[in-house]
């Protein structure tokens, strides 16, 4: 049983680890599936929220309780800090860094969906 947690906890890094991609480039699909749109901003308005309000996604939670009963150590800090932010930053997490992670995911999907946008006053235009 212990096995079972053990990969439950895997898993739920495994589809985080996903869903902060989602927040962060799932805009680039909706340039070809528009409709992707409907999926991807209210998966990213949460994503900017968790990082600006310095919260924890109820993913990190869920992964130490399985870790726990897998008889292993959880973690206090959040996704992010524990398995990114060594990666990618210093040990240490300001909320300066926060908030340059949160202004991240909305400068890279503003972009995307003022291209979105774009093509569509332009195709608007041509009908």
């Amino acid at each position: 049983m212990l096995l079972v947690y053990r990969l439950l906890a895997d898993g739920i890094v495994v589809l985080h680890l996903m869903f902060v991609v989602f927040v962060l480039l799932g805009g680039l699909p909706v340039l070809r599936w528009p409709r992707l749109a409907w999926v991807h901003l209210p998966a990213a308005a949460w994503g900017v929220w968790v990082e600006l309000a310095g919260s924890f996604c109820p993913l990190t939670p869920l992964e130490n309780w399985f870790r726990r009963k897998a008889g292993g150590p959880g973690y206090t800090s959040g996704f992010v800090e524990h398995y990114l932010e060594p990666i990618l930053y210093p040990p240490t997490l300001s909320i300066e860094t926060q908030w340059l992670l949160g202004a991240l995911v909305i400068a890279v999907n503003a972009a995307v969906y003022l291209i979105v946008i774009l093509r569509r006053v332009r195709s608007g235009r041509r009908a």
